[in-house]
């Protein structure tokens, strides 16, 4: 039995458009790999109100019918209270909704995630020049 270890990570990227959807995959699965854990978990975490992080497939046209989805059940221009202090409601309320995180376990030492699983930031008021992802990874290691 090896030893319980926890291991956090900060990823930072920069958005270009006021909705997108961001492949942070390839980075989430490097933190696990590097963290040393053999099997437990990983929580990627967008700190902030206006974005979120979701599971899917990295499909052009499947990106593009989620934004128009998110667009569709949150638009901009709606009568929103929060619009008086800030003009952002819509991406505060997407968020609410879709969520700020994602739990994925590791087994054997690598993100465990289906075959159209890829890892995304969703930027629900871009562009931003600073977002944060956090990704901890926490479980039995080796070490």
């Amino acid at each position: 039995m090896g030893n319980f270890k926890v291991v956090v990570r900060e990823i930072s990227l920069s958005t270009r458009r006021k909705l997108e959807l961001i492949d942070i995959t390839a980075q989430v699965e490097r933190v696990a790999a590097e963290s040393g854990i053999r099997n437990g978990v990983c929580l990627v975490f967008a700190p902030h109100a206006t974005a979120a992080i979701i599971a899917n497939e990295h499909e052009e046209g499947l990106l593009k019918d989620i934004e128009g989805k998110i667009s569709e059940l949150f638009p901009v221009d709606q009568p929103y209270l929060h619009n008086r202090i800030d003009d952002n409601a819509h991406a505060h309320i997407a968020s609410s909704f879709i969520g700020a995180s994602l739990v994925l376990p590791v087994v054997n030492g690598r993100l465990l995630r289906g075959t159209w699983q890829n890892i995304f930031l969703v930027e629900l008021d871009g562009p931003r020049s600073s977002r944060k992802v956090v990704v901890e990874v926490m479980g039995e290691s080796s070490d």
